[in-house]
């Protein structure tokens, strides 16, 4: 049985580091038998079909054929869109571009500051995401660099606009 997924590739594309071509993208899946590819803008969104995705063999076949070693988060369709529509921010964010939600690999550590320490931004963090409103811009976020490595190495954002784009690939 084949499902749809969305792979998020952390980190490719960024300031001119770690450059993958989407062609060299979708060749890496499409060589792991993944069908329907589609890949959006520049920064390591894949939508696809596939009967089964094994990440570790995905993340070897990338670099075999593109020369970068990256870290990939696979999610279902259905988690994706679970994620997503459970986005606790969606009513207070007005600006879609500064709605970020960060998606887990594995529930956040405890001990992370605590959402008055970051205001004016607002965080919700889940077991499987963080939520992340930044009224002055991403640019200008509170979040240390030590929270976000926290995290996991595999957790990736995408603002509101790529997660809707993403949502209606799907």
């Amino acid at each position: 049985m084949t499902d749809r997924y969305v792979a998020l590739i952390r980190g490719i594309n960024v300031g001119g580091n770690n450059r993958i071509a989407m062609a060299d993208l979708r060749a890496a899946f499409e060589a792991l038998g993944c069908t329907d590819v589609v890949t959006l803008l520049q920064s390591g969104n894949v939508v696809f079909t596939s009967a089964g995705l094994d990440r570790v063999e995905l993340e070897d076949r990338i670099a075999t054929v593109t020369g970068v070693r990256v870290r990939v988060l696979v999610l279902t369709a259905g988690t994706f869109r679970a994620i997503a529509e459970a986005n606790p921010l969606l009513d207070i964010a007005d600006d879609p571009s500064r709605l970020v939600t960060t998606f887990l690999e594995t529930p956040p550590p405890a001990g992370l500051p605590s959402a008055a320490d970051l205001a004016p931004e607002v965080v919700v963090l889940t077991d499987l995401a963080m939520y992340q409103w930044s009224p002055l811009g991403v640019s200008k976020s509170k979040i240390p660099l030590s929270y976000s490595r926290a995290l996991g190495p595999a957790a990736t954002g995408r603002n509101q606009r790529t997660v809707e784009k993403l949502l209606a690939l799907l």
